[in-house]
């Protein structure tokens, strides 16, 4: 990439982790490594566009009918996409399937765009994770075969061990922090070609497990407000986006220090 190279407009494609959940703003809204990506880019050029089109919960199925389309009509100088890792953590999941509509998505949003960038998801440490991992690098197996076919850049945050810190995930464990989601805005910062402001692989500092007791608490608390109603989603194929509408759904000039309006309430 051309170091300090110039964009004009950015476009954001995805589910919850490109809306920005658990960045959370006082105002019950979330931010996320998009919106600040975006207040980064504008601050060093005047009239500087962005949309968010993403939204909580959605398949690769969804990103692709409701998305794409409006995505690529844009014609940003960038665009990211990162979607079909909650295809990967549903019980069943036909990852030929997911393959296909990546596919799709990226034969749409290449040609379209000055630079696409794709993206191996970050993953938390822990047995939960264990279990859909090998369709989790499946699937990022299948981003680096798309994105060296259609010149794409792939950032790989799911490589970064110290993504992986539980510290970097909200109490859901299923969303990345505030520090987390900073320090994604400047993983893709560096990927376009701007110059470094710091090294976002860094780990945390060292610190003391938690206790036996302490660790089992919050076991019980994670299962309770998060494992528990994820799960009866799945099996009633609901979905924590249902009627959301995107956070940014325009291509509109980007006023620093303003933050994406909330996407109705946080739960």
């Amino acid at each position: 990439m051309e170091m300090n190279a110039t964009y004009n407009s950015f476009v954001a494609v995805g589910d919850s982790f490109t809306e920005g959940m658990s960045d959370l703003l006082p105002d019950g809204s979330y931010r996320g490594w998009a919106d600040l990506l975006a207040a980064r880019l504008a601050a060093r050029t005047p009239g500087f566009r962005y949309a968010n089109l993403a939204v909580r919960g959605k398949l690769i199925g969804q990103i692709v009918g409701e998305q794409v389309d409006l995505a690529a009509a844009m014609k940003a100088d960038v665009v990211t996409l990162v979607g079909g890792l909650n295809d990967t953590l549903r019980p069943k999941c036909d990852m030929g399937r997911v393959r296909g509509l990546l596919e799709e998505a990226v034969e749409r949003l290449a040609p379209s765009c000055g630079q696409l960038v794709l993206m191996r998801s970050p993953g938390r440490r822990g047995p939960v994770m264990e279990r859909f991992r090998p369709r989790m690098e499946e699937l990022f197996g299948y981003v680096d075969e798309l994105a060296a076919r259609h010149g794409a850049l792939v950032v790989d945050l799911y490589g970064a061990e110290v993504l992986g810190d539980p510290r970097l995930w909200d109490l859901d464990r299923l969303h990345l922090t505030t520090e987390g989601h900073r320090r994604v805005a400047e993983a893709v910062w560096q990927a376009l070609g701007l110059a470094p402001e710091e090294d976002w692989r860094a780990p945390l500092p060292p610190t003391v497990p938690p206790a036996w007791l302490a660790r089992r608490i919050g076991d019980v608390r994670f299962a309770r407000q998060h494992l528990g109603p994820w799960i009866g989603r799945r099996l009633t194929g609901r979905s924590s986006g249902d009627g959301r509408p995107a956070k940014r759904p325009e291509l509109l000039p980007y006023l620093l220090g303003d933050d994406a309006p909330a996407a109705g309430p946080r739960s």
